[in-house]
């Protein structure tokens, strides 16, 4: 069986290096202050991407500056180069990938954390000074539910959808079949909840959009070429959320860094596996004023 998409492309937050925290107060080691820590990310990575739109959304420029590194690691194991020397200075002898996303401390040129769920949440809660509330109290479960939704229902129900369609083992078409639904169902319930409205959780963007946002980037620029043509138009026949994807990708904040050429490029680069004929055609303009297809 060809392998779909490798173990280095599943999500960064699925092996994060390091985990520390961004706390409230100066006795927490690592708290919130102006130009002391950097973002670094690959806004070709869709984890990575969501970052930078956070940032973008909580007008961070000025205080926590974001390095966009390029589509492609420099090393086969996902290695940046210009990261190495945090890793080694903040692990003794590390020997691992040097990879992005890091949120990297510069006064004392150490790694805080890797992980992005953790950076999201610290991005929203311990940056935020003026800017929108990005995860308000009385949402925070909801928000980690449709984080979770994505990445079970969306970004895993389509690997393994197209993973296991291209599987000739006997029962594979039928498990294909029930990834297949479990992803139609996850994309169901969110076009079912954005009728009629411009954001999943009221009249302004939350993480939940971000979520859901770059969870749809992923599926339309790497998961569909995995998918037949049939499960491709099943897919796009969620109007009402591929029109909000596009709504969203109209803004400033999400279209800063948002490189669908180069998210493929990226993604091509790793993939061992075969296209499945008659999906390279897309599901949504993602150029601000595009039209969807």
């Amino acid at each position: 069986m060809s392998v779909v998409v490798p173990s280095s492309l599943l999500p960064a937050s699925a092996t994060p290096v390091f985990r520390g925290r961004i706390g409230r107060v100066a006795a927490s080691g690592h708290y919130a202050v102006p130009y002391r820590y950097r973002l670094h990310v690959a806004p070709a990575d869709p984890d990575c991407l969501g970052i930078a739109v956070t940032h973008g959304l909580l007008g961070l420029d000025a205080t926590l500056p974001l390095r966009p590194l390029p589509e492609l690691p420099d090393d086969p194991d996902g290695s940046y180069d210009v990261l190495r020397p945090l890793y080694e200075a903040s692990a003794h002898l590390y020997a691992g990938p040097a990879a992005a996303p890091v949120l990297g401390d510069d006064w004392t040129g150490r790694i805080v954390s890797t992980h992005v769920p953790d950076i999201l949440r610290d991005l929203a809660l311990r940056f935020r000074g003026d800017g929108p509330d990005l995860l308000p109290e009385e949402h925070r479960r909801e928000i980690d539910a449709l984080a979770a939704l994505c990445a079970d229902g969306i970004h895993r129900a389509a690997q393994r959808a197209g993973e296991l369609g291209l599987d000739p083992a006997p029962g594979a078409r039928r498990d294909a079949d029930e990834a297949l639904g479990a992803l139609l169902a996850a994309l169901g319930g969110l076009d079912a909840r954005l009728a009629g409205r411009s954001y999943l959780l009221g009249d302004a963007p939350t993480l939940a959009d971000v979520h859901v946002w770059c969870a749809l980037v992923r599926l339309d620029t790497v998961h569909r070429w995995h998918l037949d043509a049939e499960a491709v138009r099943r897919v796009a026949g969620h109007r009402a959320l591929w029109a909000y994807a596009q709504r969203l990708a109209s803004r400033p904040e999400f279209a800063r860094h948002l490189d669908v050429a180069a998210v493929l490029r990226r993604h091509r680069a790793h993939c061992a596996g075969r296209e499945a004929a008659g999906a390279a055609i897309g599901i949504v303009d993602w150029s601000a004023g595009g039209t969807g297809r």
